[in-house]
């Protein structure tokens, strides 16, 4: 009975053995043996966090009545890790390690309580939408409900920080949120100049074709932001993440650049509302709003020189700080957007552009505003065209 004891657990030790081996070597019909030898190499310590491992895969010969294809071996890189350390309640890992999502230990209270705030900016411009009948504003509602998603996600994502879709979708979201809200500046510029100027445009190019352009030139930034921001996702490798993120970093300084270009417009419309009011012929209400799209484009801006810095500091803690306390983001990224946010509830458009040029023409009627500005001083009182002229 000893002997058979003995035996059986011989038999088994082998047989353990036999299946350890097989899963570290890859083994093909073709493989050389020199490749078999190095590949069975067993390592002398286990390796920690993440690292690369080499695979080879051979791919046989094949040879018909017209073609001798030969065999070759492939040899794959693959990121890889050993997660060594035991995740917390909610799965936090330390940064650097196998299966680390966060930089930091994120804050659940901080989530919910932006959360709640952005919650509450964006019932308030579903409710001004509504009263002041501006559908246009859909576009500003979007970036409320992402940034508002964003930090559900994100609360979420603190109590279960081993999940990577969670922490790619408040990543994503996060990022892109601001866009809308470039959109929405550049739609409320154009329907201004079409409501408070006379000729409807500046430079000779109506408000709406403006409105248009600049909401175009968003939306290329905002591809270059997402393609960016989906390549440096928070399992990607580390070649992929620098990558993403140079192609993000150019989104956002293309961003910039068109709001640089944006503000010189809001300008020059601030010049010729304030001399139309000198005359006496301007619309008298066009401070709060032009402001508060001041207000808007700065916060932006500041948003997204925090990004533009986090993101060419490097990833290490004793250079580049920014991504590893949260409380960097929430100074410089969330604050920041909910106040952009709630600038617009406190001055809505809706509630100041009011009238029968409130509502932005179309594209095509904008051209039209364009070409045939001049035939529009005939209906005009002498006095007001001197005065547009001085302009």
């Amino acid at each position: 009975m000893f002997f058979s004891r003995q035996v059986s657990r011989t038999v088994i030790g082998l047989v353990g053995f036999i299946s350890v081996a097989s899963a570290l070597v890859v083994r093909t019909d073709n493989a050389s043996p020199t490749a078999a030898a190095t590949s069975m190499l067993t390592p002398t310590a286990v390796p920690t966090g993440e690292f690369l491992t080499t695979k080879f895969l051979t791919v046989g010969g094949h040879t018909d009545a017209h073609v001798t294809v030969p065999g070759h071996t492939i040899t794959l890189v693959l990121p890889t890790c050993v997660q060594t350390e035991i995740p917390d309640k909610n799965g936090f890992v330390s940064p650097g390690t196998c299966h680390a999502l966060y930089d930091f230990y994120p804050s659940f209270a901080a989530a919910v309580l932006f959360s709640a705030l952005f919650g509450v900016v964006t019932a308030l411009h579903v409710t001004q939408a509504v009263k002041y009948k501006t559908t246009f504003c859909w576009v500003i509602i979007m970036a409320c409900f992402w940034e508002f998603s964003s930090f559900v996600t994100r609360a979420i994502s603190t109590k279960y920080q081993q999940s990577v879709g969670l922490a790619l979708v408040t990543q994503i979201l996060v990022l892109m949120a601001p866009l809308w809200v470039n959109a929405f500046d550049y739609m409320v510029l154009g329907r201004m100049i079409h409501y408070f100027l006379p000729s409807h445009s500046i430079f000779g190019i109506s408000g709406s074709l403006l409105g248009i352009t600049f909401v175009m030139l968003d939306v290329v930034s905002f591809v270059v932001q997402l393609i960016g921001g989906s390549l440096a996702g928070p399992t990607a490798p580390e070649s992929e993440i620098f990558k993403g993120i140079h192609i993000y970093m150019g989104g956002i300084g293309l961003q910039q650049f068109f709001i640089f270009i944006f503000l010189g417009l809001a300008a020059c419309l601030h010049k010729q509302l304030q001399a139309l009011e000198r005359n006496g012929t301007g619309k008298k209400n066009w401070r709060p709003l032009l402001f508060t799209l001041y207000a808007s484009l700065g916060l932006i801006t500041i948003r997204i020189f925090f990004r533009l810095i986090e993101f060419s500091g490097g990833k290490e803690a004793n250079k580049n700080p920014l991504p590893f306390h949260e409380a960097y983001f929430y100074v410089f990224e969330a604050v920041p957007m909910l106040f952009a946010l709630a600038a617009m509830n406190i001055v809505h458009p809706g509630s100041v552009l009011v009238g029968p040029d409130a509502d932005m023409p179309g594209l095509k009627c904008g051209w039209r505003r364009t070409q045939n500005v001049g035939t529009e001083w005939n209906g005009m009182e002498v006095e007001n065209k001197a005065a547009y002229s001085r302009v």
